[in-house]
């Protein structure tokens, strides 16, 4: 199964009853372990939490830590960029170079890295006191 095609499958499972705007992520980890989210929306926080950030927790839950590829895919008109706080959660698990496939279910997709994605983000070198 493509990434694509895993991040459309588990679209269709968010939770978006506030929005109705239902995003999927799929990322492949440099094993080739695939993992999924999607977003989940509440009424105290009905922008809910991200796709993104679903498929890098269960990476986690699984004990895997890197992000080779990820792909993200929204029903928008153009493909919709992850959110700040996902963008410095994909910094956190994939390097600089790592591509990232924003798509929609037109077809449209734009590739970026993640430097291209989230310029200047925070790493841990930033806290080397040496």
């Amino acid at each position: 199964m493509t990434l694509y095609d895993a991040a459309c499958k588990v679209r269709e499972n968010a939770y978006a009853p506030y929005s109705g705007f239902k995003v999927g992520a799929a990322l492949r980890t440099a094993t080739g372990a695939v993992f999924t989210g999607c977003n989940v929306e509440n009424v105290a926080y009905p922008e809910g939490t991200c796709a993104e950030a679903g498929a890098i927790a269960a990476m986690c839950a699984a004990g895997a830590r890197e992000i080779a590829e990820m792909l993200v895919v929204a029903d928008s008109p153009s493909p919709v960029p992850p959110c700040g706080g996902c963008r410095q959660k994909i910094a956190e698990f994939a390097g600089p170079e790592m591509r990232i496939t924003l798509a929609n279910l037109g077809g449209a997709r734009l590739e970026m890295t993640v430097a291209e994605l989230l310029p200047g983000a925070f790493g841990a070198g930033h806290m080397d006191k040496t």
